[in-house]
């Protein structure tokens, strides 16, 4: 199957990024709000202040107001290597080194958290961690399957429910008192509060905006992403109930309520679903908000897509289509990796930054705006360079600050500086990776391609607290691990063909001839791409239908 010039004549219509657009945008990107705010709210609800052990005759509370320097104290709780109080031990009244029965909590930023309540330090700590994890599964399991469903019964359908979901999980999973149920309330979360709603709503996008637009929009989504973890410092300075906190969380999924009638369907998913009559509906209700008064023969658009039915086998696409052909399969392959080592790089040069002091909520706030300079500088050049050479480029350097990182003593001025070049650098290939992947993949299988990428992200955001064990061994491995698989796919993606300014495929078939014989090393030594890929003759997506007819 070719482009299809049909549907391509009618998206055309609607023009790059007019006020229907731009309406729909704004909708559409709230997602990403949340997505951010609940990916990190544990950071607060859950955090873990500096504690140490409850001395008998000297505190009366778990928020003793004796100075931790006092000589009872110090006398009672013997000193680390560095000078700091140990955090899990105390003197017994045989001066022998035991580990605490209870603890006393520094309450300068944080009158209470889920970790404070159920004493998630020392021995415990690893139940505090395993709930950030489960969390990070549940996103992973949302990732996979209501991408795929998001294919099958709408992407409206999906954000819509998952939405008014994270709104009544968001609020409920702050009064709930036992762990376990908690952990499910929080998987739960994961899979509608940073997955369902984000991937459909970046799609919805995707697939609405002209292709020069893209770029702003796709980068726009990793912006306010990161504006959602500024939104989680925000919150947790001002209110330090940890419940109440949660439910504030939680309700701005009330954001999302009138959805419902505002936001529309893909008209893409509906042409290709056989439902063109839907689809010229939106279009047109499209050009009358853009005021643009061009006329759209509903009739006519109908009667083409009947005929392009009839004339094509109905097949039904889903995730084992993506690796079922050989060039489809590799470029799944190959995205799924650059995935999974953006979502690594990016927690591993954060741990390497070491224990940063000062106050939790201002670090927080800066390490969301820390990333906005990089997403600045992808929107002003990614449609200048290309996807493929900026985010090889980006991932090779990302991944070789994380391997310096290693090498430099924590704390210093230049591991830092390195540190935060890294995260920068990162956090651009990250942004790049989701706008590539949407122009990569057809229609009938972009959603669930999406999904399939940040399944992979949030499978290796899972693995990040276990690999850093591996410290044990020795501090650097795991930091140069990071570094090297970040490496490895940064090089892989040069194997990728390059999807600026190129019209989006829709079928399987238009996949899997997509970009055959376009790598950077074959663009580098002059080579044109392989004749057989579809797209080579048409370079841009919005062809007028009188144009094709001509030729």
């Amino acid at each position: 199957m070719a482009v299809d010039f049909v549907l391509e004549d009618l998206m055309g219509k609607l023009g790059e990024f007019g006020r229907y657009q731009a309406f729909q945008f704004f909708l559409q990107v709230l997602s990403a709000l949340t997505a951010g705010l609940h990916m990190l709210s544990l950071v607060t609800v859950q955090a873990v202040p500096e504690h140490r052990c409850f001395i008998d005759g000297v505190d009366n509370s778990s928020f003793s107001y004796v100075p931790w320097n006092s000589s009872e104290i110090l006398a009672a709780i013997p000193l680390k290597d560095n000078g700091e109080l140990d955090s899990c031990h105390m003197y017994d009244s045989n001066n022998n080194t035991v580990s605490c029965d209870s603890y006393v909590y520094d309450r300068t930023y944080y009158e209470t958290s889920r970790a404070i309540d159920w004493n998630f330090v020392c021995e415990r700590r690893w139940m505090g961690s395993v709930v950030q994890t489960v969390f990070m599964l549940g996103v992973f399991t949302g990732a996979v399957t209501l991408g795929g469903l998001a294919d099958k019964v709408g992407r409206k359908t999906v954000f819509c429910w998952s939405a008014l979901l994270q709104l009544i999980i968001g609020v409920a999973v702050a009064f709930i008192p036992e762990y376990f149920s908690f952990m499910v309330a929080r998987f739960l979360l994961g899979i509608f509060g940073s997955a369902g709603a984000y991937i459909c709503g970046f799609v919805l996008t995707m697939e609405l905006v002209g292709p020069s637009k893209r770029t702003a929009c796709g980068i726009a989504f990793q912006a306010v992403f990161a504006a959602g973890i500024m939104l989680v410092a925000g919150w947790g300075a001002l209110i330090k109930d940890r419940q109440l906190l949660q439910v504030v969380y939680g309700l701005h999924g009330v954001l999302f309520l009138a959805h419902w009638w505002l936001l529309d369907e893909s008209p893409r998913w509906l042409w290709m679903q056989g439902r063109a009559g839907e689809a010229v509906d939106i279009v047109a209700k499209g050009l009358k908000m853009n005021g643009s008064g061009i006329p759209v023969d509903k009739e006519y658009y109908v009667q083409k897509s009947k005929a392009q039915q009839a004339a094509e086998e109905k097949s039904s696409a889903g995730l084992s289509d993506l690796f079922k052909t050989p060039n489809l399969r590799m470029k799944t392959l190959n995205v799924c990796l650059c995935w999974f080592a953006n979502s690594l790089v990016y927690y591993g040069l954060s741990l390497s930054a070491g224990k940063l002091y000062g106050n939790p909520f201002l670090i927080l706030f800066i390490l969301g705006l820390v990333e906005f300079p990089s997403y600045f500088t992808i929107v002003m050049v990614l449609d200048r360079l290309g996807r493929r050479p900026i985010t090889s480029t980006l991932m090779i350097g990302g991944g070789t600050c994380c391997i310096i990182a290693a090498y430099i003593a924590q704390g210093t001025t230049t591991s830092t500086s390195i540190v935060m070049v890294g995260k920068l650098l990162i956090a651009g290939s990250f942004a790049v990776i989701y706008n590539y992947s949407a122009e990569l993949f057809p229609t009938v299988v972009r959603n669930s391609a999406m999904g399939l990428g940040s399944m992979c992200a949030r499978l290796s955001g899972a693995l990040t607290p276990l690999i850093t064990l591996l410290d044990s061994f020795d501090p650097k491995i795991p930091a140069v691990l990071f570094g090297v698989i970040a490496l490895i796919s940064g090089v892989w993606v040069m194997f990728l063909p390059e999807t600026m300014n190129k019209p989006m495929p829709e079928s399987i078939e238009d996949g899997e001839n997509f970009g055959k014989g376009d790598t950077w090393f074959s663009q580098c030594a002059g080579r044109k791409p392989n004749r057989d890929s579809i797209y080579q003759d048409d370079p841009e997506q919005m062809v007028p239908l009188k144009t094709i007819e001509k030729k």
